[in-house]
């Protein structure tokens, strides 16, 4: 979802002086997913298609365009379906200095006078006419509609090869646009446009035809990218060697979901060393915790990695955050980066991808054919120490339990999506110990062997019948009891199944919360919808569904199931969200919190390590405003993080990313 968000930022226009046609390639993995075409007609309108699948989901897009001599839409106008289907009709027009938009979120009007760039919601044009105006005005900046500004500079050149022709390319980066800068391919000399963009570790979109080059442009963009985010780590993290005394602290007791009163927390090497409310110790370093509330580090135990979103994601309060699937290369890679203390990132829970080989796989991982492909993918994630590995849509099912022994055999852990043609409870049979996603668990109900859930329905479905579907019956209650007897871990997700629920037009409830500390073109995005809601009667239908999955994970929950927090959603601030809703679900303040620390640890084995307030172990801690153990919404008031011996201040990171801070800073005083 993250890479793909970042590639609907990214992609191309091919501006009026160049040829009359240009065709990009979507590669995924090394093959193709998607394709992007560009052709001015001779009425001088530009249309443009675009269409892009992976994991059975992906945009499909069309849009006309004309343009001002300056280069910005004079019209636009892109429909089509997003990733999840929900309907694209998305519109601007510039009359003089009067401009008016209109999409299924939002509308509006203003003036503007001069060269103003309209940045859409849902159009893959914007970054390319960008470039082609911010180059002619080196170090300037170009306004956008609705509003802010767009600067780029260059940061990386290569010279690319097809046969005997080559082409000089430079990597340019742009910011204004998000919380982090995009970078995209471009050719060079006075008329520069789009040649590739690339989603490290994910997608990449090239010109046709120079295929060949994507994997080096990568690489190169890579290490730029990692310069940049070397800068951040060394401006936002705050070492403090020797011991650090933590005063006056409230210590969460996440193995018994319960607060305690004040006590000092003594630190030496980035491992506790002493709990107690009398000791003052000599200390180089001193937190007057003033009586706030001292957490673990919380964990969101489902994400896919991404070297940009540490930041969102330690400021939040995330100091553990487990790999649910990845390009393995680019997850070896951050790994290394974090160990070694260059990365900001929390540290990082890795878990195998294996998925099985079909026109709609997800192409990460490993993507397998046979027992004998499953079994090399084991042994590979085994001898890098995976505690765990995550079977995916495409698998195929006469395999699993075969694989999933071959997995307990190496000693890690088996979880996944359900995936095509089987439910749940199979996979359970199977030798599964962990599902992802609530869905996934209502879908055992609501399938049978001609389903097909690499598709949308596995959205749909639950969103049309899980309102009315009867928890008290015997085949609910059946399967919750097996779940806990045999003690299947559920990482539900809760927060990104807000898509079920919410209706274009509307602000997401998600993020509702935290919207005015965001840029205003990262709000605008909240009231884009995710799945068609085409009427009220489906409005009331899916807020149901999406209710009573909130009351499963509860149910779960209170039958002694399992639960982890994991998201698959916005860094950070998502595992709040996902917090609030098990309290709604249930849970007390401080149990919601005991499931984000204690079992984020104890399901990422790694519970000997961190995960509770304890002597001996790492010393990855939040002090929080409030008090998250009553109030579960104060989690968001994070004043210090603590990750071994390294400080951060989240009011640092998020003004460096644009965010208003939740809380002010807490500071370490040193001698």
């Amino acid at each position: 979802m993250k890479a793909l968000l970042a590639l609907c930022l990214l992609l191309s226009f091919q501006p009026a002086w160049a040829a009359e046609i240009q065709e990009y390639v979507i590669l995924r993995q090394g093959k193709p997913a998607g394709y992007k075409i560009v052709a001015k007609g001779d009425d001088g309108i530009y249309r443009s298609d675009y269409y892009y699948k992976d994991n059975g989901r992906g945009p499909e897009l069309k849009e006309e365009f004309t343009l001002r001599p300056d280069g910005t839409f004079e019209r636009f106008k892109v429909t089509g379906k997003t990733s999840f289907g929900s309907t694209v009709d998305e519109s601007f027009v510039r009359t003089g200095n009067r401009v008016e938009w209109r999409s299924t979120s939002d509308r509006g009007e203003a003036t503007v006078s001069g060269q103003a760039l309209y940045w859409s919601l849902d159009g893959r044009n914007e970054t390319g006419l960008a470039i082609a105006i911010l180059s002619r005005t080196p170090g300037g900046r170009l306004p956008l509609i609705p509003n802010g500004s767009l600067s780029m500079r260059k940061v990386a050149h290569a010279t690319v090869n097809r046969g005997t022709d080559t082409q000089p390319v430079q990597l340019l980066a742009l910011t204004g646009v998000g919380l982090t800068p995009d970078f995209v391919w471009a050719t060079t000399g006075d008329k520069p446009h789009v040649f590739a963009s690339i989603s490290v570790g994910g997608s990449q979109t090239i010109l046709k035809g120079w295929e060949a080059n994507a994997a080096a442009l990568e690489a190169l963009q890579e290490q730029a990218e990692q310069d940049f985010l070397d800068d951040m780590q060394r401006r936002l993290a705050h070492t403090l060697e020797g011991a650090t005394l933590i005063r006056n602290a409230r210590v969460f007791d996440s193995e018994n979901a319960r607060l305690h009163a004040a006590s000092n927390v003594l630190i030496r090497d980035g491992r506790i060393v002493s709990i107690d409310a009398a000791a003052d110790a000599a200390a180089a370093h001193v937190v007057d915790a003033g009586g706030r509330v001292l957490l673990p580090g919380l964990f969101d135990m489902h994400q896919h990695v991404d070297r940009w979103d540490g930041g969102l994601h330690l400021a939040a309060g995330v100091t553990s955050v487990r790999d649910m699937g990845n390009d393995n290369d680019e997850l070896q890679q951050m790994l290394a980066e974090q160990r070694a203390g260059r990365l900001l990132m929390p540290q990082i829970v890795p878990t195998g991808f294996i998925e099985g080989e079909s026109p709609m796989s997800a192409r990460m991982g490993f993507v397998i054919k046979d027992l004998d492909g499953a079994r090399k993918a084991i042994d590979w994630y085994a001898a890098r120490d995976y505690p765990q590995i995550k079977i995916y849509n495409s698998f195929p099912k006469e395999l699993l339990r075969e694989t999933a022994a071959y997995a307990h055999a190496k000693g890690m852990r088996v979880s996944g999506h359900v995936p095509a043609f089987m439910r749940a409870e199979v996979v359970v049979e199977h030798g599964y110990d962990e599902i992802q996603h609530i869905n996934q668990v209502m879908l055992n109900f609501l399938v049978d062997d001609k389903t097909d859930t690499r598709t949308l329905q596995r959205f749909y479905l639950p969103a049309a019948k899980t309102g009315s579907f009867d928890f008290d019956g015997k085949p609910m209650q059946d399967f919750i009891a097996m779940l806990a007897k045999q003690q299947i871990a559920i990482d539900p997700t809760l927060a990104v199944h807000d898509i079920l629920r919410h209706r274009t037009g509307k602000m997401s409830a998600s993020y509702a919360a935290i919207a005015d500390h965001l840029p205003p073109d990262v709000r605008r995005g909240f009231y884009a919808g995710s799945i068609e809601i085409p009427d009220d009667a489906t409005e009331a239908r899916y807020q149901a569904s999406h209710d009573k999955l909130v009351e499963l994970v509860g149910r779960l929950y209170k039958a002694g199931v399992p639960i982890v927090a994991g998201t698959d959603d916005f860094a950070g601030f998502a595992l709040h969200r996902e917090l609030e809703l098990y309290v709604q679900a249930g849970m007390t303040p401080a149990q919601a919190l005991q499931v984000a620390t204690w079992n984020g640890a104890k399901y990422s084995r790694v519970l000997d390590d961190r995960g509770s307030i304890d002597v001996g172990k790492r010393a990855d801690l939040l002090l929080v405003d409030g008090d998250p153990t009553t109030n579960i919404s104060d989690v968001r008031k994070v004043a210090l993080i603590l990750t071994g011996s390294t400080a951060y201040y989240p009011s640092e990171i998020y003004e460096a990313l644009g965010i208003k801070p939740f809380a002010t800073p807490v500071r370490v005083a040193s001698d």
